[in-house]
């Protein structure tokens, strides 16, 4: 179980609940001759007394009698001596510091002797609105009533689930009190009091009108509507009423449940005496395992499990975020309410993430008894809309939001302006719109998709740029994939690797290596734990050195297989980094691995990013073939030209272009960008992979390398390092898509440049036929190989962090100028560098800059 609730909230520390007599207070005249539902006082038989003689004279007299004359205890007479004791007896108002309730009502009614609105010895206060008698204390805290027993079993069940102690309080809080819902007629909203007994369902929620126990229906006018409101609900809203609720709204049921069964319920702001989902927790990494919800994606995590991290775009479910604290000031001290709302939210993005999220549908998920719903109900909408810009939920390929959820449709922030449609200007735009910017994206290609580009020529779509996604678990990419229906193929784990004769390496040779290779890794982050960036050095060279103090100190030899393997990890790192190492800090080169990742499967995304791009490009500005060459933001109007002379103005302008074109100054910007900017732009590096796609009229490969969907490639010559180290199966299951891709990297890029797209091919089938060489090779059919190093609006594939380099640099790279220039592609972000999935969430982070303006 949770750890992470460690004390109980002062906010909602109990009151003392032991019976007592109650304060002394003068005796006032009651403000009613007819107190309402007065306690039933105790019938006394009058004592009979003889009077004294007037006289000292004996007087005949009667023999005395010693029986007591009769009484006729008639429910008329005691109802008048009740009412003739009660009308002197004062009326009690709450003892609760400035609570408002002058004259309490019971909301038990559980004894028989329940003062209702009348007297009572004391009174006991939950919220300013909500009290109980101390009749109906009684009757619950005595071990000769029956509620005694109703209380002793709920303590067991709460005892055994909860963190918190059970309380009487706590009790009436989560059994006693009624519910209070909404009416849903059109034109009416009041909340009524629903009672307790009843059972609270989502059906009832939705379908609740003014008089519903009495028979009203939905649709059907009703004389019910026109009843005032209780007095209590205008309360709810007052600023204080939150700071005299005594306990916190645990919830009774709630979408978040089945996600935090390894939690106290109590720590989360769930009902600690309600069933929630009987599986424990545990982090769901593969598809087709059980989901934590029945209907979520297993892919969709929202909450750390208890002892969790690790895990990109998770939330703790028992703690504020840094970032929460900042928005809701107000619930920093005392986090229960706040937690109890976001988890509900969160969760239920989770289980419905192809419609938008309001306050109202989430309002309907909350069932808690008192009048805290109706507070909660208000307390969601601007929880709502924090994580709608946050980009946690309402993201995404929605589109046409309704307009409570267009923050911005009436705050005048005038033109924003994105330059570039590749994956952040997208990402950037659509949030943008949502919120109901005016956004217009001026891209100089004739498609959307910048470095995102797929081919369809071969018979199977083959990405040129990017196309599998690293780390499905809560990534945004797999949620656009499930609410556009969008394919994930998971990739197989193994890769087989080949030498030339066709010969597999051997597994534990393998792993040897792989391990080695790892434990130099491990030994130059312990290097550099104490180097400051004047000790930087390439990567590639601490990489040698390393490998060579490990032979001196071990008298070991690697064999020639050894060092081809070692090789094909080199070259799989300068895969990684979209450069030769011998560029790479050694450093820095990993500072991303300090925060947390995207965890879970490997998936290629069967149909391509187009699919999904195109869809989150739709109802948007889009402007193709508008190349922007300047920016002038020296005036309150930020003026952009384009190379045909045209000339556009903006308050706002967000740039999402390459890297490489920010370092070779395509854009000209008036006045010039700040030294630090161009510092940061200039100090990081642009590196290039190509790739090659081959279509073969048959899968000559799969007898050789079955069930696995890619193998590597060892060459013999070092000179080859870089060249077709990786090859992926394209093939869609198509007789005809007999499909191959592979990787140009580090030094072989150079050379690449160099030689024409034939020769490139013929260098790669020769490689193919080395490695199968009893099987027949035959020449493709068709063929493509990329050229980024050439594209005039690309130049590059991803960043990496250059020798002198370091994490902050991509900190710098994404501040803003002024709060009118801004900055967004993968290139600025710290925590997610190099994937389309950072450049994505970078676009949600410069818009939400741009909102919170």
């Amino acid at each position: 179980m949770s750890t992470r609730i460690k004390r109980k909230p002062a906010k909602y520390a109990e009151e003392e609940e032991s019976p007592g007599p109650p304060k002394k207070t003068p005796k006032k005249p009651p403000t009613s001759s007819t107190p309402v539902a007065a306690a039933s006082p105790k019938l006394t038989t009058p004592k009979l007394t003889t009077p004294k003689p007037t006289s000292t004279k004996a007087t005949p007299s009667a023999p005395r009698s010693t029986a007591r004359p009769s009484q006729k205890k008639s429910p008329e007479g005691q109802k008048e001596r009740k009412a003739d004791k009660d009308s002197k007896k004062p009326l009690r108002s709450c003892e609760k510091s400035r609570c408002p309730a002058k004259i309490p009502q019971c909301f038990a009614n559980a004894s028989d002797r329940c003062a209702g609105a009348g007297s009572t010895a004391r009174w006991y206060h939950l919220s300013a609105g909500e009290h109980y008698c101390n009749e109906c204390f009684d009757y619950f805290y005595r071990s000769h009533h029956q509620g005694y027993q109703l209380v002793s079993n709920w303590k067991r069940v709460w005892g055994s689930n909860g963190k918190t102690e059970p309380s009487l309080k706590s009790y009436m809080s989560d059994k006693v009190l009624p519910f209070w819902l909404q009416c849903t007629q059109p034109g009416c909203g009041k909340w009524r009091e629903f009672p307790s007994k009843n059972i609270v369902t989502l059906e009832i929620i939705q379908s609740y009108v003014c008089g519903y126990e009495a028979g009203a229906k939905q649709g059907t006018p009703s004389d019910h509507c026109t009843v005032l409101q209780d007095h209590r609900v205008e309360q709810t809203f007052d600023l204080e009423w939150l700071s005299l609720l005594v306990m916190p709204p645990l919830l009774k049921t709630s979408p978040a449940a089945p996600f935090l069964t390894s939690y106290f319920p109590d720590g989360v702001g769930l009902s600690a005496s309600c069933p929630i989902a009987s599986r424990k927790g545990g982090s769901l990494t593969s598809e087709g395992e059980e989901p934590f919800a029945a209907g979520v994606s297993p892919y969709f995590q929202p909450f750390y499990q208890p002892d969790e991290q690790g895990k990109a775009l998770c939330i703790c479910p028992d703690v504020m975020e840094h970032e929460e604290v900042e928005e809701f000031p107000e619930f920093e001290r005392e986090q229960q309410m706040y937690l109890a709302l976001r988890n509900l939210v969160l969760a239920l993005w989770a289980q419905r993430c192809k419609e938008f999220l309001t306050a109202h549908i989430c309002t309907q998920r909350l069932v808690v008894r008192g009048l805290v719903r109706i507070k909660c109900s208000e307390i969601l909408e601007p929880i709502v809309a924090f994580l709608t810009r946050k980009g946690l939920i309402n993201t995404g390929l929605l589109r046409d939001p309704p307009k409570e959820l267009q923050v911005c449709r009436d705050v005048g922030m005038g033109k924003i302006i994105v330059i570039g449609a590749g994956v952040a200007g997208l990402a950037a735009a659509r949030h943008l719109t949502n919120m109901g910017c005016d956004v217009t994206m001026l891209e100089a290609r004739d498609r959307i998709g910048g470095r995102v580009w797929d081919d369809q020529s071969l018979g199977s779509c083959v990405g040129k740029g990017a196309q599998i996604v690293n780390g499905c678990i809560n990534n945004p990419i797999a949620l656009m994939c499930e609410q556009g229906g969008f394919k994930l193929r998971k990739m197989h784990e193994r890769c087989d690797l080949l030498g030339e004769g066709g010969v597999v390496t051997d597994l534990h040779v393998d792993k040897r290596v792989e391990f080695h290779f790892n434990a130099m890794l491990d030994a130059i982050a312990e290097w550099r734990k104490d180097k400051f960036s004047s000790s930087d050095s390439p990567l590639g060279k601490k990489i040698m050195e390393m490998h060579q103090t490990f032979m001196d100190e071990t008298n070991l030899t690697f064999s020639a297989e050894e060092d081809r393997l070692l090789q094909f990890h080199i070259s799989n790192l300068e895969y990684a980094c979209g450069s030769n190492l011998a560029k790479v800090s050694s450093l820095h080169w990993d500072q991303n691995e300090a925060f947390a990742q995207f965890a879970g499967d490997h998936c290629l995304l069967k149909e391509g990013y187009h699919t999904v791009f195109t869809e989150l490009a739709k109802g948007l500005d889009v402007r193709l073939q508008h190349q922007v060459t300047a920016v002038n933001h020296s005036a309150d109007d930020i003026t952009i030209t384009l190379k045909d002379g045209q000339t556009l103005t903006a308050q706002k302008v967000l740039l999402t272009i390459p890297l490489a074109l920010l370092q070779s100054e395509v854009i000209s910007f008036t006045p010039p960008l700040p030294e630090d900017k161009l510092e940061a732009i200039n100090s990081l590096g642009s590196g290039i992979i190509e790739k090659i796609g081959l279509q073969f009229p048959s899968r000559f490969w799969e007898k050789k390398v079955e069930e696995t969907d890619y193998f590597g490639y060892i060459p013999t010559d070092p000179a080859d390092r870089g060249f077709f180290s990786i090859f992926y199966d394209m093939s869609n299951g198509n007789k005809e898509s007999n499909v191959l891709m592979s990787i140009i990297s580090g030094d072989a890029v150079q050379k690449l440049k160099e030689m024409t797209e034939k020769e490139v091919m013929e260098k790669c089938l020769s490689c193919l036929k080395k490695l199968f060489p009893k099987q027949t090779v035959p020449n493709p059919s068709k063929y493509f190989v990329t050229q980024w190093h050439k594209d005039e609006f690309a130049g590059m594939s991803y960043s990496f962090i250059a020798s002198g380099a370091s994490g902050e640099t991509y900190d710098v790279l994404a501040e803003c100028i002024d709060e009118k220039i801004f900055f967004a592609g993968e290139a600025t972000n710290r925590s997610f560098p190099q994937t389309v999935t950072g450049a994505y969430l970078s676009g949600i982070r410069e818009a939400n800059k741009i909102i919170a303006l």
